[in-house]
């Protein structure tokens, strides 16, 4: 298996916007439930005013960015600040804290 950071490698800012579009077509429940991704419990994607569920967002750009090998599954990568957080800031996206887990 791929290491979380070389998967997370092949993800981009399209892959992710599009990603963003299912979500919005969908729906939070049924895309998380397509996926096999749990609500998140760490951090939240911001974008035009939504939220988005950043280990699941990643999880379906790697899709669209790769379709050759498809959707990662929550087991393939871990989230946090370290991965999932990072590369998304790096493709200049907010990613935010969720409000249930602020103080």
């Amino acid at each position: 298996t791929r290491k979380d950071s070389t998967m997370l490698n092949d993800i981009t800012a399209s892959g992710v916007r599009r990603a963003m579009s299912e979500y919005d077509q969908l729906g939070r429940t049924t895309f998380l439930t397509k996926y096999g991704f749990a609500p998140s419990r760490g951090y939240l994607v911001r974008e035009d005013g939504r939220s988005y569920d950043s280990k699941a967002l990643c999880g379906v750009a790697h899709a669209y960015d790769r379709p050759d090998l498809g959707p990662l599954s929550a087991r393939d990568f871990s989230g946090g600040s370290a991965t999932v957080k990072r590369k998304l800031e790096s493709l200049g996206f907010e990613v935010t804290a969720p409000e249930s887990a602020v103080g």
